[in-house]
């Protein structure tokens, strides 16, 4: 007969019980020990009694006090553990809360311009092309080495990584290209994403053009009107034809776009490099095969209503100089201050700056970005467009400075600023007047004094080839303007800069008819080749403002080492006010943090405005500025009113100009010009013939 579900809960609980005092030893069923001492008439005092039995002391089975390193594995696992609740309640939790949470907080939010133009009754028009800029496109593997084994189809570059972590010597190899041909290394295959995935997202969370889409979709655009123009970012704009055919699927794709949507025009949007990238394009698809596409001249006119350039730097940006010079920054100088020699040490097998400066130098894509147009558009010696004539001799008491005024009202005082220098060697050289500085002419100083022990570098640069007397030599040219840049960089790396002089140039066309303008290296210049036939094509420029954005460096030569880079930016140099635009070693000027307002905005504002030997059909050029303003609150995330460089693609005000454009507005319906800058007052300033 079954006994009831008591019993054998009972029987368990009891049999628990005896096993834990057990284990204990507390089972008083084999612990209690009889006292002989107790006597047997039952006699004494109740202390006597109590003793009878005897329990013994619990064993302390290896316990131990806790060390610093328990309470930190403790403390990490509760961390974690509070993390990944809290990630599963935010994944669990309906779309409704955190939104419910965030008005709560801000108030109601302002509809996306996607949201409010359905509301007026916009719709999809216009196809759009989208054309990613520099690092922000994905590459993936097709096939690597045996250290990349199990990467085949994998992201190499964009999304989580993760693979850099894994493996960053193995990584290094395959995103880097070979240092002569340009292309791939043999037995490597890197090739650039495609769809609108391939720029939607950088990483995980950091968005590039997917704000962009999104309100795209709300006024009834989807994957058949969009197309994302993915290419591999690293090779030199030519490069990519030769490789991919990258210029050619964009030349199909955008006849395609026009032809099954009714012959209406695209509308493109490059960003950041793929301005220039499709300023390349254009003149690429005009010139007769097999050099060019074999559009003829007509075909912009046929195929684009307008081109909306974000972030535009068609004159170049000082930071690709700083780059390739030193392989540094504002910020990543500002990091090497705070932790000294840290970047420059073997961590892991990873000598962190050499890697980079050698990945960095075989990425032909980035020559393009070197300032273009000389002294003439970026300033000598004692002046520049932002700072008009600057007389460091004036007397004391006599202030002949101009304050830049742009973006934010009050960026930065100018006063004694040298933007033209873009490179000093010390504070002293970049205030003082040209008048009184003599210069060594370091391009005929022999390099053949290698350093010592250079050939046992681990990562062999072109520095390790120059000697202590050509370092020297540079540090005492002192200045270097955008008109000796180029020969600094030639000397510095002529086998670097010997690449990427076939593939770009840097000046200033005298006669845009002569037939050497006729080659790929001139068409990503716009100071060097026309804008095509088509006078009902409209083209923007539209960029962020009011953002500290760097201009000028102040370099000092490192401490002797036989592998090292010779050349820092001195972050122990700031400038002699609190509002000084010198700070950290570095100058800075107006623009979105990577381009100033000069390189975005004067073709634009002069060089394309109306009809120039540069724009010969009178295209309509117009220039929109987005001032900057930071978010509101943390849970604003990266701003609706940013202006900075990449954010800018999240900014609501340039989202609703796109978005008008596309559903058929022209320049005149959105406002025309909108300027917060001196960039018309700046540009007047620059002697250029137009």
């Amino acid at each position: 007969m079954s006994k009831p579900l008591s019993f054998y809960r009972s029987y368990f609980l009891s049999k628990t019980m005896s096993f834990l005092r057990r284990r204990n030893g507390t089972d008083s069923s084999k612990t209690r020990v009889a006292d002989p001492n107790i006597k047997k008439d039952g006699a004494d005092d109740d202390d006597k009694k109590k003793d009878q039995y005897k329990i013994p002391q619990r064993r302390n089975y290896g316990s131990k006090k806790w060390s610093c390193w328990d309470n930190c594995c403790w403390f990490i696992g509760f961390i974690c553990s509070i993390w990944w609740f809290c990630l599963f309640l935010y994944n669990t939790m309906p779309d409704s809360i955190p939104q419910f949470v965030t008005m709560a907080i801000t108030g109601p939010l302002p509809d996306p311009p996607g949201v409010k133009l359905r509301k007026e009754g916009l719709t999809a028009n216009h196809p759009v092309v989208l054309v990613p800029g520099v690092v922000t496109g994905g590459l993936e593997l097709w096939e690597g080495r045996h250290c990349a084994e199990g990467l085949l189809g994998k992201r190499l570059w964009g999304g989580s990584f993760g693979e850099f972590y894994k493996r960053p010597l193995c990584w290094l190899e395959h995103i880097s290209l070979d240092n002569d041909t340009g292309f791939d290394p043999p037995g490597i295959r890197v090739r650039p994403v495609t769809g609108l995935v391939a720029a939607d997202y950088f990483a995980t969370g950091y968005f590039v053009w997917a704000v962009v889409i999104a309100n795209l979709a709300h006024i009834g655009y989807e994957e058949k009107s969009l197309y994302m123009a993915a290419y591999d970012w690293r090779l030199s704009f030519q490069n990519t034809e030769i490789r991919d055919r990258s210029l050619t699927r964009i030349k199909s794709n955008i006849e395609l776009l026009v032809a099954t949507h009714g012959g209406k025009k695209v509308v493109v949007l490059p960003h950041s490099m793929g301005v220039q990238y499709f300023l390349h394009f254009m003149k690429w698809v005009e010139t007769p095969a097999p050099r060019g596409g074999g559009g003829g001249p007509d075909w912009c006119a046929k195929h684009i209503k307008a081109i909306m350039n974000i972030g535009a730097p068609f004159l170049g940006s000082p930071k690709s100089i700083a780059l390739h010079f030193s392989i540094e920054v504002r910020d990543i100088a500002a990091l090497r201050a705070q932790a000294p020699g840290l970047l420059d040490k073997d961590v892991l097998g990873l000598q962190t700056f050499k890697h980079l400066m050698r990945m960095f130098r075989t990425w032909d894509a980035t020559f393009s970005m070197i300032p273009k147009g000389g002294e003439t558009i970026w300033g000598g010696l004692d002046w520049s467009p932002e700072t008009e004539t600057v007389n460091n001799s004036a007397k004391k008491g006599t202030d002949n400075s101009t304050r830049n005024t742009g973006g934010n009202g009050n960026i930065c005082n100018t006063k004694g600023v040298n933007y033209g220098r873009l490179i000093s060697f010390s504070k002293d050289w970049a205030e003082t007047h040209s008048s009184k500085i003599e210069r060594v002419d370091f391009k005929h100083v022999a390099k053949g004094d290698k350093l010592t022990n250079s050939s046992n570098c681990d990562i062999w640069l072109e520095y390790h080839e120059m000697g202590n007397r050509a370092i020297k030599a540079v540090a005492d040219h002192k200045v270097y303007t955008a008109g000796s840049i180029l020969d600094l960089l030639h000397y510095v790396a002529p086998k670097l800069m010997a690449r990427g002089a076939s593939h770009f140039s840097y000046g200033i066309a005298d006669d845009l008819d002569d037939p050497k303008y006729d080659q790929y290296k001139y068409w990503s210049n716009p100071l060097e080749t026309k804008l095509p036939n088509a006078p009902d094509m409209e083209i923007y420029s539209l960029y962020g403002v009011g953002l500290p954005t760097e201009r000028g460096y102040i370099y000092k030569v490192a401490p002797p080492s036989d592998c090292s880079i010779p050349f820092q930016i001195d972050t122990s140099v700031d400038g002699d006010s609190e509002d000084s635009c010198l700070k950290g070693g570095v100058f800075s000027g107006d623009g979105d943090e990577t381009v100033p307002i000069i390189s975005a905005g004067f073709m634009c504002a002069k060089g394309w405005r109306g009809k120039t030997r540069f724009n010969p059909s009178g295209i309509r050029t117009y220039n929109r500025e987005y001032k900057h303003a930071p978010p509101a609150n943390l849970l604003e995330g990266r701003g609706t009113q940013s202006g900075s460089h990449v954010d800018l693609l999240g900014n609501f005000a340039l989202i609703e100009d796109v978005l008008r454009v596309a559903a058929g507005a022209t320049g005149e319906d959105i406002g025309g010009d909108r300027v917060y800058s001196d960039i018309f007052k700046w540009s007047e300033r620059i002697n250029i013939k137009l």
